[in-house]
């Protein structure tokens, strides 16, 4: 199967099997879009062609665990084979102490997510195990880094090098201007939530107002008339006021949630990928794990200080698509004054020591 595998995912994987040699777990970075999926079947293949029998699969939510069993399935590993089992980390949560095999090795998608009480169990039950954590952001919004849990790290090429190489799809960017209503109206939010972000009650009342909305609309119409493409909004109520926003105006916008029921989401999607829907307005649901390359542009409308949110949102744009020629990414709350473009260089590994905070202190804010 080393033939379906790209050179970089063939390098990382070889890289992965070394680093094995000297360390029971490791982290694996490679960024949004460039198939980890695709990568962690491979890795699993292996393995347990080798002295594996049994590996388990985590992710973060229910939905994404339907897209790797498939592509698991792909890689000649089934459901049925029992030796490959995908599951939510809310099932597993549930579901751990009525189960009585042990795994041989743990894989971690989106693994950023690891540092939680319900992740480190795992650590503690199962120590025997290999641990292998997928992410494009080995970064906390806290400045915690991982190596209480993982030993060490492998990071593949930069936005950049993907971009230059082909991989990656390349991008256009606009944004609000440093003196502008919306940027002060971003610069006035001075709440935070538990996890050290603004908070969304205080975004979703300062932010979801007609007079915004419009000015949302007016940025699509204007830099990406007649294109299919994701919006990040701050709150449900946010997202389903911009879809009818844009629905009103002949754009047709559908708005999903974490309340959607899976059937109507998967619907929904599917008329997405299909173009009978044009905008999908979400509130992080699509900020990991979503695979629809044909995304032209993201327009987003949420403010945050967490580098690895922002970097999930772009990236849904920057996957590569037989008829896409770039990306529009639409910034309409001055992420990038925080962040950076996307292509920006970042210090994976001294946010993974947590010598670093993985958020706007991590670069000076520029004007």
């Amino acid at each position: 199967m080393n033939d379906c595998l790209r050179d970089y995912q063939q390098e990382m994987k070889l890289r992965l099997f070394e680093e094995w040699e000297f360390h029971r777990n490791v982290m694996v970075q490679m960024p949004t879009g460039t198939g980890k999926t695709h990568l962690l079947a491979a890795i699993v293949r292996e393995f347990l062609r080798g002295s594996g029998s049994r590996v388990w699969i985590v992710a973060h939510r229910r939905e994404l665990v339907d897209q790797i069993e498939e592509t698991v399935s792909r890689h000649g590993m089934s459901k049925e084979d029992g030796r490959v089992r995908v599951m939510s980390i809310q099932w597993l949560s549930r579901n751990r102490k009525d189960m009585y095999e042990e795994p041989d090795l743990i894989v971690i998608d989106e693994a950023h997510h690891a540092l939680a009480e319900t992740y480190r169990i795992l650590w503690e039950k199962y120590p025997e195990a290999r641990k292998l954590g997928m992410t494009a952001t080995p970064c906390r919004l806290n400045g915690k880094g991982f190596m209480d849990l993982f030993d060490s790290l492998i990071t593949s090429w930069t936005v950049a090098e993907f971009i230059g190489k082909g991989w990656l799809s390349s991008f256009d960017y606009v944004s609000i201007r440093a003196n502008s209503k919306e940027q002060r109206l971003i610069d006035s939010l001075k709440k935070r939530g538990a996890d050290g972000d603004y908070q969304v009650k205080e975004m979703n009342e300062v932010l979801n107002r007609e007079t915004s909305i419009s000015r949302l609309y007016e940025s699509v119409e204007r830099y990406a008339h007649g294109k299919k493409g994701i919006v990040y909004a701050v709150s449900i109520a946010h997202a389903r006021r911009i879809a009818a926003c844009y629905s009103a105006h002949g754009l047709e916008s559908v708005a999903i949630d974490s309340r959607t029921p899976a059937s109507e989401r998967k619907e929904l999607v599917d008329d997405f990928r299909r173009g009978k829907v044009k905008v999908l307005v979400n509130v992080d649901i699509f900020s990991e794990g979503f695979d629809c390359p044909d995304v032209e542009f993201v327009q987003l409308a949420r403010p945050t200080l967490s580098l690895a949110k922002y970097l999930q949102q772009v990236g849904r744009g920057l996957r590569r698509s037989a008829n896409k020629e770039s990306c529009m990414l639409i910034d309409n709350v001055g992420l990038y004054r925080i962040f950076g473009l996307p292509a920006r260089n970042h210090d994976w590994a001294a946010m993974f020591e947590g010598r670093m905070i993985g958020n706007a202190l991590s670069r000076a804010r520029t004007e």
